[in-house]
């Protein structure tokens, strides 16, 4: 494959992308947990902006975890930022500010896993190490003409079984960006570009559809409804009340609205008086239900979030040190923290 991939390469890859200009190791190394179930993209401007306000392992390790959530506010899958802050953490107390140089040791950092740690060990240090990220795997699937389930146990030991033969010594490096530029431009999930890969003279699945198209996307109208009811509760100063989301879960570690309701949108009006005391209650607040707004949509990875905010007057004060997990803030100061982007968006809306 490498005979017939990189002179492609050369010619027609991705040569512009940021993260190939360097061997930097935290550069590789950040590009990389980006770039995990986020397209190139949307991780373009994340990258630049993470890289200027931490622009080595140790000012992302010695930052608040709020301004690093607050730097990746609207990315999702937050549990990356959360590891991140964790690994550059455990990079500088254990590995001198260096990226592991040993695979079990790289695999030991929170959100490192095997294709992660191998792409950073071949572009930083010229290692001779595979790699299986999303489009790899799709290449070789394809090209290997393998079948059943592309996530199952078997196929996944013969996928790193093929990846460590086809990955050439010595240039590991330009093999696995090859492999992942082919996967995003021909090799891709939906209408993959057969005639122009440079791999199908020896592609399995080039004329069987069947094999080509086990890796259709889901469709968003197919995607699972979920229905919510937020609480945007504001004092006489316009200070806004927000909880602190837990780790797991959606929105994981940052701040949020208040949920009143995770199963619906409460438009009875005795249904959201029933619950906006509830929550006045649990909380040691008191709250004055006011308008609910038109409901609104965001769309999940693997869901659909109908919801809709109810507007309500608070009338009591909040400590704002967070410990309770609720803090009260002004709208500017709330913009800087780790918000999910429907609530940023909302919030400054109301700014």
């Amino acid at each position: 494959m490498a005979e017939l991939l990189l002179p492609w390469y050369r010619r027609c890859g991705r040569h512009d992308l940021p993260w190939r200009k360097t061997q930097d190791d935290y550069a590789l190394w950040l590009a990389e947990i980006l770039l995990q179930q986020t397209q190139v993209r949307t991780a373009l401007p994340y990258y630049g902006r993470l890289l200027a306000h931490f622009p080595r392992w140790q000012d992302l390790a010695s930052a608040p975890l709020d301004a690093v959530l607050a730097q990746w506010s609207g990315l999702g899958y937050y549990a990356r930022a959360r590891n991140a802050h964790r690994a550059a953490q455990m990079v500088v107390r254990d590995h001198g500010g260096r990226f592991p140089k040993d695979r079990a040791s790289a695999m030991a950092l929170p959100g490192v896993g095997r294709s992660t740690a191998a792409a950073v060990l071949a572009s930083a240090y010229g290692q001779d190490e595979a790699i299986l990220d999303a489009n790899a795997r799709r290449v070789l699937f394809r090209t290997a003409g393998l079948v059943g389930e592309p996530r199952s146990a078997a196929n996944d030991r013969r996928l790193w079984q093929l990846a460590a033969m086809e990955t050439p010594r010595g240039t590991a490096h330009d093999y696995n960006q090859a492999i992942q530029d082919l996967g995003a431009i021909h090799c891709r999930s939906r209408r993959p570009d057969c005639p122009g890969c440079p791999l199908r003279p020896r592609c399995r699945a080039a004329a069987r559809p069947e094999l080509l198209n086990r890796y259709e996307q889901t469709h968003r109208s197919d995607r699972p409804q979920r229905y919510a009811t937020l609480l945007l509760a504001r004092d006489a100063a316009g200070r806004v009340l927000l909880h602190r989301r837990p780790e797991h879960g959606i929105w994981g570690g940052l701040w949020s609205l208040p949920i009143l309701d995770a199963s619906q949108i409460l438009t009875d009006p005795d249904q959201r008086a029933q619950a906006l005391e509830r929550y006045a209650s649990a909380c040691g607040l008191r709250l004055k239900a006011q308008s609910l707004d038109p409901v609104r949509r965001h769309l999940f990875s693997h869901f659909q979030l109908e919801y809709a905010v109810l507007h309500a007057q608070l009338r009591a004060e909040v400590v704002a040190d967070g410990d309770s997990g609720l803090v009260c803030q002004d709208i500017g100061s709330a913009l800087g923290l780790g918000l999910p982007s429907p609530i940023r968006r909302l919030l400054e809306q109301l700014d």
